[in-house]
């Protein structure tokens, strides 16, 4: 089997791949771009409901978890969201704003896809799909075994994501291409993902499925004020999701069920209402939750009725219901992969391994996680470009 050789091999064709491969193909690199799925790109397909939140006009280093978290900076400072609404813009695809800076396309995800596959064309990458990759051996270069033939190359980018969405083809590939150059990782857990509640507790809320209301949600200093929903099984919604790349297993949350309201103040001004305590919350609350907290976390009955120690007990616990979770949904579940390949042995500029040279990780598969509305995806062109100008 004869060997081809070009100097960047790019594994993995998702939003971080096509990114370096297009800009290293711009620069005048010979780029193989490999992919082990027979459909390209499944997670921008399915992102945003299919509308592909491909980014975020807020996008800041504050937006990613990390156990570097300076990292980050300088690759987003260099590709920012206007540098990818600009390629949009000269593809004609248009776009548009939802709440908290989020963009979406108008045309769908396939267009972002078909934009991406057509700048990689333009540039003249060479694709391999679906190709897998069976052996990786360093030398005087990478030499790549696949079930395409042999490749070698003078510089390998791992672009190869998470283990969030398993079905649509994630696989912990880039994290054992690390273990085999002894590349320390950091602890790996679920992100952007629904929390779970031991049964037996949960009982009691179960009955809300599908009920949500706009909250706080809050763990150690993070907090995120979005919709909160039940589920049969716990919680999720936006709310929820940010929060859960940030809890910490075995804590409690701190949820503020009524942000806009001082409800000791209310429940002073009311003290003597005949109004039933569930008719009352009802004013605030959606009214199967207001009925629940009425009759389980309480007796349900006027407001006249009870002592003021206990409205305000009951004040306290809606500003600040502390609820701990037995867990996530997990990886299928999962919008993203916290943690991944450890950033301090990377270069914040190129993303190349600083005792393996030639060697790139992006996007993904690297420790920096961005919260729920696009970030993700702004810093796989962040990441994916600044290996591109460097390979």
């Amino acid at each position: 089997m004869n060997t081809a050789s070009l100097d960047v091999l790019i594994v993995g064709a998702g939003a971080a791949g096509m990114m370096c491969a297009l800009t290293a193909a711009q620069r005048g690199r010979s780029v193989l771009l490999l992919e082990h799925a027979p459909k390209l790109a499944e997670k921008i397909r399915i992102s945003g409901g299919g509308r592909c939140n491909f980014t975020n006009l807020n996008a800041r280093p504050d937006n990613y978890l990390s156990h570097n978290p300076h990292f980050c900076r300088s690759a987003l400072a260099r590709f920012t969201p206007q540098h990818f609404i600009a390629m949009l813009d000269r593809h004609g695809i248009g776009y548009h704003e939802k709440t908290l800076g989020q963009l979406f396309c108008n045309d769908g995800s396939e267009a972002i896809i078909a934009m991406l596959r057509s700048e990689c064309d333009a540039a003249g990458v060479r694709w391999c799909m679906p190709c897998s990759v069976e052996k990786i051996e360093r030398s005087d270069a990478f030499h790549v075994t696949t079930t395409r033939g042999k490749f070698r190359a003078a510089a390998l980018v791992i672009a190869t994501g998470g283990l969030s969405i398993p079905k649509i083809g994630a696989t912990p590939f880039g994290y054992k291409v690390a273990e085999q150059f002894g590349i320390p990782m950091t602890r790996l857990k679920p992100g952007l993902v629904p929390l779970s509640f031991h049964p037996e507790e949960w009982a009691m809320y179960a009955g809300l499925s599908g009920v949500s209301v706009e909250a706080v949600v809050s763990f150690g200093k993070r907090s995120f004020r979005e919709n909160l929903l039940f589920t049969h099984r716990g919680l999720s919604g936006p709310a929820i999701l940010q929060i859960s790349s940030y809890w910490e297993a075995g804590k409690p949350l701190s949820i503020d069920l009524l942000p806009d309201h001082d409800m000791q103040e209310i429940f002073a001004q009311q003290r003597g209402s005949k109004m039933l305590l569930g008719n009352f919350l009802a004013q605030y609350l959606p009214k199967r939750l207001a009925e629940i907290i009425a009759t389980q976390w309480m007796e349900n009955k006027p407001l006249n009725q009870y002592a003021q120690k206990e409205l305000r007990a009951l004040a306290d616990k809606l500003k600040d219901w502390q609820i701990t979770p037995t867990g996530t949904l997990g990886y299928s579940k999962a919008e993203v992969t916290c943690g991944g390949v450890d950033t301090h042995v990377l270069s914040s500029r190129t993303m190349e391994c600083n005792d393996v040279p030639g060697l790139y990780f992006i996007g993904e598969v690297t420790d920096v996680t961005g919260q729920l509305g696009g970030y993700n995806f702004q810093w796989a062109w962040a990441s994916g470009y600044a290996a591109g100008q460097a390979v």
